[in-house]
């Protein structure tokens, strides 16, 4: 398959094959995000996205999976600090532009009808909760649990980093089964493999950053893009997208072979 790149990380050509239970619903379009909790523009852009995907008109054809990607990979559990200090140590920015910058994301989100505390907030290793977001995935409940862990990294004042029961109460608020979502996180290696799957998938297909959108295995945005460039995007692969041609037996005659289908199989003639 030929990859385009609508923005700046072209989409690798001739990915990893997918496992047969990949593709679930084979005449859906598939777009696949990978973003992390602990990401701000991945809360932007997906409230972005899902604007765009809301008018587009085939999107009750369309299957959106969330992949994991950590910006801060190898943290360890315990390893807790405010924001504003990460953001001056791993940047090297003042304080002051450490709080200038939370303030514009503040806007920005604002912007999108999402709330978002710009001071006060904590940030940690977000490993299990990608790995508690592949359970979800299995469970249908994928989509609830991510907008219940952005929400309450970005807009609410308990922490999400470091506490186990604090990840079950979401779990549970998304829908998920308490005791099962205790049980993946008391479970080192449960979806451990998932994850860096999902992370090795994204350096393959040249994502250097989240948000990373894939569209079809065939466009890729990168960023929180405005949402013209998301519906340009759906749009385009949309109509690119090419029907299975059947191939005849070589005489043009274009019919098809005996073959079975769900009313049974072709009996021979005589």
């Amino acid at each position: 398959m030929r990859a385009h790149c609508l923005n700046v990380h072209a989409v690798a050509e001739g990915g990893s094959p997918c496992a047969e239970n990949e593709w679930e619903s084979a005449a859906a379009m598939r777009v696949e995000i990978w973003s992390d909790i602990a990401c701000p523009w991945c809360y932007v852009g997906k409230a972005r996205f899902e604007k765009a995907l809301r008018d587009f008109p085939h999107r009750d054809e369309v299957e959106v999976v969330h992949r994991s990607f950590e910006l801060d990979p190898g943290r360890a559990k315990g390893d807790i600090e405010p924001v504003i200090t990460m953001l001056t140590r791993k940047y090297g920015m003042s304080r002051e532009q450490a709080e200038a910058g939370e303030d514009s994301l503040g806007a920005q989100a604002a912007a999108e009808g999402l709330p978002y505390r710009t001071r006060g907030r904590d940030h940690g290793s977000t490993f299990d909760m990608h790995r508690l977001l592949h359970f979800a995935r299995e469970q249908g409940r994928q989509g609830e649990l991510l907008d219940r862990l952005y929400r309450a990294n970005f807009a609410e004042e308990r922490s999400v980093f470091g506490d186990d029961e604090r990840l079950v109460e979401l779990a549970a608020e998304a829908g998920l089964e308490s005791g099962a979502a205790r049980a993946v996180l008391a479970d080192p290696d449960a979806y451990a493999a998932a994850v860096r799957e999902d992370e090795r998938e994204a350096a393959r297909l040249g994502a250097r950053g989240v948000p990373f959108f894939v569209i079809d295995r065939t466009y890729g945005v990168s960023g929180a893009q405005p949402v013209e460039v998301f519906t340009r995007a759906l749009g385009r692969a949309w109509d690119e997208r090419t029907p299975v041609r059947l191939i005849d037996d070589g005489g043009g005659s274009g019919t098809e072979a005996e073959a079975c289908g769900p009313d049974g199989c072709a009996v021979p003639q005589p």
